[in-house]
């Protein structure tokens, strides 16, 4: 089954507060026909540097809550560790350890998904999968290499496959989620890419990423980067995914959207264009975020349309394109 669906931030960099679910969002997710919702967690819910503690009771049993919900409509749940012990995309220099060279950092990770499985080892496989570690940094970051990388991963996916050898397990791309891991394909691993290309149209006036600054206005087709994007360069940029996806690797887009200061035309010819490609290739997606600043809910890019549908205003014509793009 492929899935579509959307990224819910219920724990996500909140470690001393996280939100109930709210049950409504899960509701309109399944009555609108999607099937998948995407956790990104913070690892510090559950434990705590320096010395990572077993996982704490009651973070796993928010967890069991939202897991039973999801499943109670047909929902796929994928667990992700958005911040995991040693790395975070934004904010990395804030961690003692380095997920990719020190080991106490490597044996929390490897800990924290060898319990997950323990604790979920029941559940079937298509109610829920295992998202090892968002975006993978950029090749030669702080030592990053695709060496290291990849002794991390077989480490975990072995653990986790000591307790629960059939959990669906998800790689996300290196640099953000963007580069292809064919390196890593002989493990039988679902592999997660990103849709932000170009960020000049996805991340306009996004204050947390560096290149923001001095963005002229968004336009799309556009130059950025040193190329030009439209339909068929964006076809380019997912030929590695393309082909590994061809000799039997499975492709999930596990984040993509637009921030909501670029003008909806703009963001819609995108959104479009992007769509398209997943379709093509029937990839599944899940779009960032169900409600906020990407979301099909609660955006305000200059234009938007929204009606209210279900109790939410609803960007109409975003929520239709994810609609009319499932295959």
């Amino acid at each position: 089954m492929t899935h579509y669906g959307f990224n819910l931030q219920w724990l996500f960099m909140r470690p001393a507060g996280a939100a109930e679910p709210d049950p409504r969002v899960l509701d309109t997710i399944a009555g609108w026909g999607f099937n998948f919702v995407r956790l990104p967690c913070d690892y510090r819910f559950f434990t705590a540097p320096p010395l990572y503690p077993a996982a704490a009771e009651h973070a796993l049993a928010r967890v069991d809550r939202i897991l039973d919900a999801c499943r109670a409509r047909g929902l796929h749940l994928s667990l992700n560790l958005h911040r995991a012990p040693g790395y975070v995309i934004t904010g990395w220099e804030s961690e003692p350890h380095n997920l990719w060279t020190d080991p106490p950092a490597q044996d929390a990770f490897a800990a924290l998904w060898r319990g997950f499985a323990a604790r979920w080892r029941d559940v079937p496989a298509g109610a829920l999968s295992f998202d090892l570690v968002n975006e993978p940094p950029a090749l030669g970051l702080r030592g990053f290499t695709r060496e290291a990388h990849e002794a991390v991963i077989r480490r975990t996916v072995a653990e986790i496959r000591a307790v629960d050898p059939h959990r669906p397990i998800v790689i996300d791309g290196l640099d953000g989620g963007n580069l292809a891991m064919p390196e890593l394909t002989d493990l039988g691993l679902l592999h997660s890419g990103r849709g932000y290309q170009p960020m000049s149209v996805t991340h306009y006036r996004a204050s947390w990423w560096p290149g923001h600054e001095h963005l002229p206005d968004p336009v799309y087709p556009c130059d950025y980067d040193g190329r030009w994007w439209d339909a068929g360069s964006l076809r380019d940029f997912y030929k590695p995914w393309r082909e590994i996806a061809a000799g039997g690797t499975l492709v999930h887009i596990g984040e993509f959207g637009c921030y909501e200061y670029t003008p909806d035309d703009v963001a819609l010819r995108w959104f479009t264009d992007l769509l398209e490609v997943f379709a093509e290739q029937r990839w599944g997606y899940a779009l960032w975020e169900f409600a906020g600043a990407f979301g099909v809910v609660g955006h305000h890019r200059p234009g938007g349309r929204f009606e209210a549908r279900d109790g939410w205003m609803v960007d109409v014509r975003l929520l239709e394109l994810l609609q009319a793009y499932q295959v």
